[in-house]
C-alpha cells in the first residue's frame, strides 16, 4: 500500500511522532488506507471553513509511543467534495455524513450518505458550520420521517421508544425490530438536543473556553476540560511541569471512580437487585464529597484551566482505604447474588471482530478483548510505569462489568500513588515553549488526547493570532460507541434492553454536540 512520500520520514522515524502533511485530495484514500495498515485509527475529521479555502483535517493515532498524523485536505469552497473513506472505515463514514450535514462538503463514494445531526425538519442546503450560513431560516413544518430501515417477514413488528423517557435521560428514539421478544434489529436516532457547541467556542479566549469544554458532558467535566487544555497548550506553546500532570492524572482517576462505582450499582438494579444499588449510592455519594473537598465542585469543575491546575487538598490514605474496603463488599455482595451474574452472562454480546470493526472505545472495547487505553497510547505526564489495562474477552454485559470493577480497583491504587507524592497542590505559573507549526489558515493548532471514564476523548483546537479560538473540534467516545450499541443488541431479548444499554452507558450530551 502506498503513502504518500512527504509522509515517510514521520512514518519511519523510532518514537512519538506528531506532524502535520499537507495533502492533494486525490491522495487521501491511499494514504489513509496505508496509515489503517499500519495500525493507526481514525480518532477525528474536522472541517474548517474562515474566509479563505475550506479544509478538512484528518487525525490519524496510535500507541504507544504516542503517534499523531494529521492529514490536511484543501477542499474548493465553489465544488466542495472530498473522496471518501467509508469504504475503509466505518467511523470514517459516520464522520462524513456529519460534516456533510454541518459544511455541505459531499464525500463523494460514500455508500449511504444520509443526514446524521441534523433532522429532517432542517431546511435542505443550510449548513449551520459555513462562516456564511447565517441565522438560522424557519424550520421545514411538513418535513418526513426518519427513514428507518424496516425489517421485513412474518411475525415481525417495530417497538417505538423515546425520544422522550422517563426520569432524568436525554432524549434519543429506539427503533426495535421485534419476532415474539427477541431483537432482531435496534435503530438509534439521536441528535435531538444539539447544541452547536463547536459553534459556540468560536471566537472565545483559548483560556475561557475551558468552562464550555467542561460542560459538554457533566459527567466528563476532566475529560473534556483536560483534552481541551492539552490542545490549547500545545497550540500556544504552553509547556507544564511533572507536577501539574501529576494532579491532573489524579483528577482523571476520581472522575473514573465515582462514574463506575455508579454504573455497577446501576446494572444490579437494571436487574431487580436493588440493595446493591442502595450501596453504590452511598458510596457514590461519599465519593461526590470527596470530590468537593479535592477541587470545591462535586463533579470536579474549574481544577484545570489551560497551563495551571488548582486543588484544594489531596485524599487521604485512609479515606481511600476505606471506600476500598466499600466498594470490595458492594461487588461480593453483586457477585453472590446468582440472578445478577446469571443475568449479566451472554447478554448483550459485542463480539471482539465487530468491536475492532466499528471502532469502539474505552470500557466497551476492552470487555471485547481491545488494549486500547489513551492513558498508554497517549499519556499525560510521560510512560505509567506498572499499569496495565483492564480487559475480558466474552463481550457481554459481565465483562462489562468485570472491566469497570477492575478499573476502580485500579484507579484506586494509582490514586493512592499520586496522592502520597509530595508537592505543591497548584501550579504558580505558565510557561512557554516553542510554538507549533502555523497551519495554512494562519492558527496555531493542537490536539489534546486522554482516556475518559467512557474512552479517548480527543480535542482538536485552532487559536487565531490573537489567541481566540478560531476552531474546536471535539470527539466524544459516545460517537464511536453508540453504533456497537445497536450490534450488541441483535438476538436480545426486549426486557433486556435497559440492562444492554446501561451496561454501554453512553453519553447523549457528548454525541449530541
Amino acid at each position: 500500500m502506498t503513502v504518500a512520500p512527504v509522509l515517510l520520514p514521520s512514518l519511519e522515524r523510532p518514537g512519538s511522532v506528531r506532524t502535520s502533511v499537507e495533502l492533494p485530495a486525490d491522495a487521501l484514500s491511499a494514504t489513509a488506507a496505508a496509515l489503517f495498515q499500519r495500525g493507526y485509527r481514525l480518532a477525528l475529521v474536522a472541517a474548517l471553513d474562515g474566509h479563505g479555502p475550506m479544509r478538512v483535517t484528518y487525525l490519524f493515532t496510535s500507541g504507544p509511543p504516542d503517534r499523531r498524523i494529521e492529514l490536511d485536505i484543501e477542499v474548493d469552497r465553489r465544488r466542495p467534495e472530498i473522496p471518501s473513506l467509508a469504504a475503509l472505515s466505518f467511523p470514517a463514514s459516520r464522520f462524513e455524513r456529519e460534516m456533510h450535514d454541518l459544511f455541505g462538503i459531499v464525500p463523494i463514494g460514500h455508500p449511504f450518505l444520509r443526514r446524521l445531526v441534523l433532522h429532517q425538519h432542517w431546511p435542505n442546503g443550510w449548513h449551520p458550520m459555513r462562516h456564511d450560513a447565517g441565522p438560522p431560516p424557519d424550520m421545514v413544518d411538513d418535513a418526513g420521517s426518519y427513514p428507518f430501515v424496516e425489517v421485513q417477514g412474518a411475525g415481525v413488528y417495530e417497538i417505538p421508544v423515546g425520544p422522550v423517557h422517563a426520569g432524568l435521560i436525554e432524549p434519543g428514539h429506539f427503533r426495535f425490530s421485534v419476532v415474539g421478544e427477541t431483537i432482531l434489529k435496534m435503530k438509534a436516532r439521536l441528535w435531538f438536543v444539539h447544541k452547536g457547541i463547536e459553534r459556540l467556542f468560536e471566537d472565545q479566549s483559548s483560556d475561557e473556553g475551558i468552562v464550555l469544554a467542561e460542560r459538554i458532558s457533566g459527567d466528563s467535566a476532566v475529560g473534556h476540560g483536560l483534552a481541551y487544555c492539552l490542545a490549547v497548550e500545545e497550540a500556544r506553546g504552553v509547556e507544564v511541569d511533572l507536577r501539574t500532570s501529576e494532579l491532573r492524572c489524579l483528577l482523571l482517576e476520581l472522575e473514573r471512580l465515582y462514574n463506575h462505582v455508579a454504573d455497577i450499582g446501576a446494572l444490579c438494579n437494571d436487574v431487580g437487585f436493588g440493595l446493591a444499588q442502595a450501596r453504590a449510592l452511598t458510596l457514590r455519594e461519599r465519593l461526590l464529597r470527596l470530590n468537593a473537598s479535592v477541587t470545591g465542585h462535586r463533579l470536579l469543575r474549574g481544577a484545570v484551566t489551560p497551563g495551571l491546575v488548582h486543588l484544594r487538598s489531596l485524599p487521604r490514605a485512609s479515606d481511600l482505604a476505606e471506600i476500598g474496603e466499600q466498594f470490595h463488599e458492594l461487588v461480593e455482595l453483586a457477585r453472590g447474588q446468582s440472578t445478577v451474574i446469571d443475568r449479566f452472562t451472554g447478554t448483550a454480546v459485542l463480539s471482539a471482530e465487530d468491536a475492532a470493526a466499528l471502532g469502539v472505545l474505552g470500557v466497551v472495547a476492552r470487555a471485547s478483548g481491545s488494549t486500547l487505553d489513551a492513558r498508554l497510547a497517549h499519556p499525560v505526564n510521560g510512560p505509567i510505569t506498572g499499569f496495565t489495562p483492564v480487559r475480558s474477552e466474552t463481550g457481554d454485559v459481565l465483562a462489562r462489568f468485570d472491566v469497570r470493577v477492575q478499573e476502580v480497583e485500579a484507579s484506586l491504587a494509582l490514586l493512592a500513588k499520586h496522592s502520597t507524592r509530595p508537592g505543591a497542590l497548584r501550579s504558580s505559573h505558565r510557561a512557554f515553549g516553542d510554538r507549533p507549526p502555523v497551519s495554512r489558515s494562519g492558527n496555531r493548532t493542537g490536539t489534546g488526547i486522554i482516556e475518559g471514564w467512557r474512552g479517548s476523548i480527543v480535542h482538536r483546537v485552532e487559536v487565531d493570532t490573537s489567541g481566540r479560538l478560531a476552531r474546536v473540534k471535539v470527539v466524544d467516545p459516545s460517537f464511536f460507541n453508540w453504533p456497537a450499541l445497536s450490534v450488541a443488541l441483535a438476538d436480545t431479548i426486549v426486557p433486556d434492553f435497559p440492562l444492554a444499554n446501561k451496561s454501554f452507558n453512553l453519553s447523549y450530551a457528548g454525541n449530541d454536540l
